[in-house]
């Protein structure tokens, strides 16, 4: 074969594996891709060929989540880039570094990069180098939460939206998630988006316009919508293994109020994956996302494992990759782990940190999410649900997880019904048919009562007595009988003095619904002291049990999950 025609080949299939580098899908394995564009780069010789193909086949391992395998290819990328001192080859080498090195510990070196490639594209013609530019300057303005920044780089994006179907969909999608972070809802822009991904041919954008519709749902409410986006990704999840996408599908069914679906997926993002995870584009977001889960659904041990990987990395706002969306930032999440175990000082240090970087940047569905109800003007909301595996959620702010107990079924019906009485027989059958049994008399008759209440009194006399002649045998003895009659008294008579009959159904379902309602009220207060206080002074239990909080003193019960 000649030597022409050889480079013929060669440059034929240089163009085709850069194609087809051009459609791999981010998040997703290369398979025979990174070979193929290796096994050309292996063969090249010209400087400009092996910029693009080296810097192709850095993204193609970026993408296929193997950072630590693209960086060599990316600075190689580079150095042939140069050598060229053709701009527009600079800019994409450019960000073929940065792709390369996008975890969490190499913020530095990509600020210092994104300002290289902004000032390189800025001369550039083609709007795809301008593009990458404004792209990576946003990144680095979200990842530094630099808001001038941010709307700088916006505002470039909608004026080179005018040039490319390409940059309109980055412009129109990076717009939206602005505004909703801030709290403006413009739905719009997801048409926007869909129409110039088909314009331009983009791949995975679907993902992208997905995120768009399933987050506009959930701040709005609309848990159907959200529900139905959150089953494509799990479906994409398992068919691709993408670990960020599982995480992000737990947190948000969290956040849809549906522990039991988060802990699904929680259980393949166990402690012993988090451990390992690549310190990666993907890191902190796979960290805030399980740990956002794992909160949810109260389990303490995954809690503190990711916790203890996230806190080298507290305030530090979290955004999926290329700014697609917020995920707040690291001291919400670590604020709501110390407190859950039991470091309190941290967790006000972190929540206090992280309240202000919402109010600055006016992120205020995460501002008004994390700062705890009871702290807003005339308000006190207070969790009382079940939520799964045998958990509820009990206590103000994001609440704390604790085992069930049936006691909590029996407050939970009164908290929902205050003011009114509900029959002890009612609470422990959950109103269902049940046999009414008679009793079978007083303990008591009428005439024993009567000669007990009148030893006591005269005990009291005597009593009186052998305490002034410091009688201590005489008035332990008149103690202890004295003690004896009254709790006689105290089960042979209910309020007002009234015979308890014995054996009867209303008599049986009053000790239980009452030993139910103390034990549960014990468990409460050792998390939740001030709860446990309300919860006694409002609750009254008896043959007929009700909650009757003061004016004063009424929180809003959330009954359900």
């Amino acid at each position: 074969m000649t030597s022409s025609r050889r480079d013929t080949e060669l440059a034929a299939r240089t163009r085709a594996v850069l194609d087809a580098a051009a459609a791999h899908v981010f998040g997703t394995e290369p398979g025979r891709l990174a070979a193929e564009l290796y096994d050309v780069l292996a063969r090249t010789t010209d400087d400009a060929d092996r910029a693009r193909v080296a810097a192709a086949l850095a993204r193609c391992w970026v993408y296929g989540g193997h950072a630590d395998r693209a960086a060599a290819f990316a600075d190689e990328a580079l150095a042939h880039a140069e050598k060229t001192a053709d701009g527009e080859l600079i800019a994409d080498c450019l960000d073929a570094v940065l792709a390369a090195h996008w975890g969490p510990d190499e913020l530095t070196l990509r600020q210092q990069t994104a300002g290289r490639l902004d000032e390189v594209s800025a001369h550039v013609l083609d709007p795809g180098a301008r593009l990458r530019g404004h792209l990576w300057g946003l990144q680095v303005g979200w990842e530094t939460l630099r808001v001038p920044v941010i709307q700088r780089q916006l505002r470039a994006l909608e004026l080179l939206a005018e040039e490319s179907p390409r940059a309109r969909f980055f412009a129109a999608s990076r717009r939206w998630m602005y505004d909703h972070v801030r709290g403006v809802e413009r739905a719009e822009l997801i048409g926007v988006a869909e129409s110039a991904a088909a314009d331009a041919g983009l791949a995975d954008a679907w993902m992208v316009t997905s995120l768009m519709r399933g987050y506009t749902a959930l701040h709005a409410g609309d848990s159907v919508a959200v529900a139905d986006v959150l089953e494509v990704m799990e479906e994409f999840a398992h068919t691709e293994g993408i670990t960020e996408v599982a995480a992000e599908a737990a947190s948000v069914w969290a956040l849809l109020g549906r522990p039991e679906r988060a802990q699904l997926l929680l259980e393949q993002l166990g402690a012993d994956v988090v451990e390992t995870l690549p310190r990666d584009v993907n890191y902190l977001l796979n960290l805030q996302c399980v740990l956002e889960a794992a909160l949810a659904v109260g389990d303490e041990q995954l809690v503190r494992t990711t916790a203890r990987l996230l806190t080298p990395y507290e305030n530090r706002a979290v955004v999926n990759g290329g700014a697609v969306y917020f995920h707040g930032v690291t001291d919400d999440t670590l604020a709501r782990a110390a407190a859950l175990t039991g470091d309190q000082a941290r967790a006000d240090q972190f929540r206090t940190r992280a309240l202000a970087t919402y109010l600055r940047i006016g992120a205020t569905w995460w501002h008004d999410r994390l700062k705890a109800p009871a702290d807003l003007p005339g308000q006190s909301v207070v969790h009382f649900h079940p939520v799964h595996d045998g958990l509820w959620l009990v206590g103000s702010g994001v609440g704390r997880p604790m085992r069930a107990l049936r006691g909590f079924d029996y407050l939970r019906r009164l908290l929902a019904q205050p003011g009114q009485t509900v029959s002890a027989v009612d609470l422990v059958t959950d109103g269902t048919a049940t046999v009414i049994q008679s009793d079978s008399g007083p303990r008591l008759d009428r005439q024993a009562a009567a000669a007990y209440r009148q030893r006591l009194t005269d005990l009291a006399t005597e009593l009186a007595e052998a305490n002034e002649w410091a009688d201590l045998a005489r008035a332990e003895s008149l103690a202890a009988e004295r003690e004896a009659l009254l709790a006689e008294l105290s089960s042979a008579e209910g309020l007002g003095g009234r015979a308890r009959a014995t054996g009867s159904t209303a008599e049986r379902a009053r000790v239980a619904a009452t030993k139910a309602i103390i034990a549960a009220i014990s468990r409460i207060e050792a998390a939740d002291p001030t709860l446990a206080t309300h919860l006694r002074d409002a609750v009254r239990t008896g043959t007929d049990c009700t909650y009757r909080p003061r004016p004063q003193d009424h929180p809003t019960w959330l009954l359900n999950s």
